[in-house]
């Protein structure tokens, strides 16, 4: 088999499983956070959890669709597994950045909830 369709094979069942994976991660735990954020409506919570569930993947596998070209000579084992572990390198980093984004937006929101829950509490 060309050595091109191997590299796109296995970067799009890497990217995809890697992609999944963290997707269902924090999926599941997130919800925690947005019961919290919604102050105990888990419908809004479960629907705001399942749209940023879609826009996940449409980011990262969008992302992963569109980078998926090469240029270079791709003539032996070892360079599939650079450019691969370049591929899924980036990739990686890029999801995890989006983590640290969610999780900044989380707390954020998770703080302005508490606060406006003080707020109320105290009749302002």
């Amino acid at each position: 088999m060309n050595n091109i369709i191997v590299l796109y094979a296995a970067y799009l069942l890497i990217t995809i499983t890697v992609t999944i994976w963290v997707a269902r991660t924090l999926f599941r735990n997130g919800k925690l956070f947005l019961v919290d954020i919604f102050h105990g409506n888990k419908d809004l919570a479960e629907a705001v959890n399942n749209l940023l569930l879609v826009g996940f993947y449409l980011i990262n596998i969008g992302y992963a669709v569109y980078t998926l070209q090469v240029v270079a000579d791709v003539n032996n084992a070892r360079a599939v597994i650079e450019i691969l572990s370049l591929k899924i390198g980036a990739i990686i980093l890029i999801l995890g950045c989006m983590h640290f984004l969610n999780m900044f937006i989380f707390f954020r929101l998770r703080k302005r909830a508490l606060i406006e829950k003080r707020n109320h509490e105290l009749g302002y």
